[in-house]
């Protein structure tokens, strides 16, 4: 009801002397209570009297902008920015006019022009990070490559290297089986064998080689194919940088 009072006082004001520049407020409550239209026409009314009045000017601009007449919006606010460019309303007006018509460069421009207007301005904020990272995506971490156990990878690299892997000769005798004992693998004393510790020993010296060692294995001496594993590497990864850094179609590949 006060906004209704309030708007009924301006217009008798404005209907007794239209020259008055008190159309410029009647026009601003017109578009506050979303009468839009109504707003334009006071502005018009109003601005032909009063052409340097740049507060009206502002107010029929986002009036336009409102009823989606983005051209003689952007056309009214341009012209407040050519006389006040630190105007905040008419930065604001025109950084929407560009982000509605998906211009999101030239939207950022005016937004960031208008934040430093109004530092800490909550909506501004949210706009100019909302439109920079629709602009700047977050650069996406490598994957690993499926499928590829480290020693997947060091065949791959032994076989572009030229390089064959170790293994064993004829007269290596093969590892156990670790779920087999050891005792197992012993051969049984012969009844007429006088002395079977020799033959003990002789049996459980290899598998005592074979059982694992708790020292870690020494690192591979550099070589071809280490050289080879990090060139492969070094192109997997800028192969996935440059698929993420890719615009996806509209298939969403």
């Amino acid at each position: 009801m006060a906004d209704s009072a309030r708007i009924e006082e301006l217009r008798r004001r404005v209907q007794k002397d239209p020259a008055s520049i008190a159309f410029a407020q009647l026009a601003e409550e017109y578009r506050r209570a979303g009468r839009l239209q109504e707003a334009v026409e006071i502005c018009e009314t109003g601005l032909a009297r009063h052409p340097g009045y740049l507060s009206a000017r502002v107010t029929l601009g986002r009036a336009l902008l409102e009823v989606g007449e983005l051209d003689a919006a952007q056309a009214e606010l341009k012209q407040v920015l050519r006389t006040a460019p630190e105007n905040l309303a008419a930065l604001r007006g025109l950084a929407d006019i560009h982000h509605r018509r998906g211009e999101l460069h030239e939207a950022l421009a005016h937004y960031r022009t208008a934040l430093e207007f109004a530092p800490h301005d909550p909506e501004l904020e949210r706009l100019v990070e909302e439109i920079q990272g629709q602009l700047e995506p977050a650069t996406r971490t490598p994957a690993v490559v499926d499928g590829l156990s480290f020693e997947d990878v060091q065949r791959e690299l032994l076989s572009i290297a030229g390089e064959a892997p170790a293994s064993p000769g004829p007269d290596v005798e093969a590892a156990p089986d670790p779920g087999v004992p050891v005792e197992s693998l012993q051969e049984e004393p012969h009844a007429t064998d006088p002395d079977p510790a020799p033959t003990v020993l002789a049996a459980s010296e290899p598998a005592a080689a074979a059982l694992p060692s708790s020292e870690p294995a020494a690192a591979p001496p550099a070589g071809p194919a280490t050289e080879a594993l990090e060139e492969w590497l070094e192109a997997i990864i800028a192969d996935r940088e440059r698929r993420a850094a890719a615009p996806e179609g509209p298939d969403g590949h």
